[in-house]
């Protein structure tokens, strides 16, 4: 699987659009009206990127996400985060909106933006929007433009401000589900790392690659905690078993190496810690109804 595309590949895959020179390691916020018509309209490769995106656009669309595909008809709003692979496919021209890119390091001490459920691998990360909702969406972006744009001496937090409001705003639309709870107690708190330590492994980045971590053995192991206690925790926080959660992701994974690379299954199957290239058809069987060639191939 390529590598996530950086900043730097961003500005480089877009010669039309200006920027300062991009320093990965430092802050970066970045702003574009789409549909602008000096910007051009280039096709997004499917996969990881190494920043932030949040997209609103009105315009017939389709958005790509990790396994699954969302139908957009009218106005969507996407929240992308480094972790999964995406690409937005349009269907109708003359798309309008907005995009912001930026890295973690624009958040850093102003707010933890990786815990907000939108960001989360398994938050809901498309909003297809109501009319009503667009335009309260949209002004947020607006001002973020206009901030962007201006000269004001802290303009930069100003933009953070305005990036959480757009955060909350959506949230308040669609409350996410399948997140750990704000309470902090001791179960969310070893559910929460193990959900990091599962989700750390991945992307794999090439076909001698192989994950560590895949039992819920490995993973109590690893957090110095009893599996029994690690088992307790995740199924209070999150009502499934470590072991259906860590398949599930596995699952997951395999769908999107089997349509999205070019890797012979048997690699697949052992860089995802199977015994052999049976038992993952027979993982993937169960869970999709197809053999691995199949499913690569519908």
């Amino acid at each position: 699987m390529a590598k996530p595309e950086t900043i730097e590949e961003y500005y480089a895959n877009r010669p039309f659009l200006s920027a300062a020179e991009v320093d990965r390691n430092a802050a970066h916020f970045n702003i574009f009206r789409i549909g602008d018509p000096d910007i051009e309209d280039i096709q997004v490769p499917f996969g990881r990127k190494d920043y932030f995106k949040i997209c609103i656009i009105t315009g017939n669309s389709r958005i790509h996400y990790a396994d699954k595909t969302f139908e957009v008809r009218e106005h969507g709003l996407l929240f992308a985060n480094p972790q999964i692979p995406y690409n937005w496919e349009p269907l109708t021209p003359n798309q309008q909106g907005f995009s912001c890119i930026f890295n973690e390091a624009f958040f850093e001490r102003f707010g933890r933006i990786k815990e907000y459920p939108v960001f989360k691998p398994r938050g809901f990360p498309v909003y297809e929007l109501t009319t009503e909702e667009l335009s309260t969406i949209k002004a947020i972006f607006e001002q973020i433009l206009n901030e962007k744009n201006g000269q004001f001496e802290f303009k930069d937090d100003a933009i953070r401000t305005l990036v959480l409001q757009l955060i909350h705003s959506a949230i308040k639309m669609r409350p996410a589900i399948n997140t750990v709870p704000e309470k902090v107690t001791a179960a969310s708190r070893i559910t929460s790392l193990f959900l990091e330590l599962l989700e750390r492994q991945f992307p794999l980045e090439s076909a001698s690659s192989e994950i560590q971590l895949r039992s819920a053995s490995d993973f109590a192991n690893q957090m110095a905690v009893h599996v029994n206690h690690l088992n307790k925790s995740v199924k209070e926080v999150t009502a499934k078993t470590t072991s259906e959660i860590i398949m599930q992701r596995l699952l997951q994974e395999a769908k999107i190496m089997l349509k999205h690379t070019s890797w012979p299954i048997s690699d697949i199957a052992y860089a995802l810690g199977f015994e052999g290239p049976t038992h993952f058809s027979t993982f993937i069987k169960r869970q999709l109804q197809l053999s691995p060639s199949q499913y690569r191939n519908t």
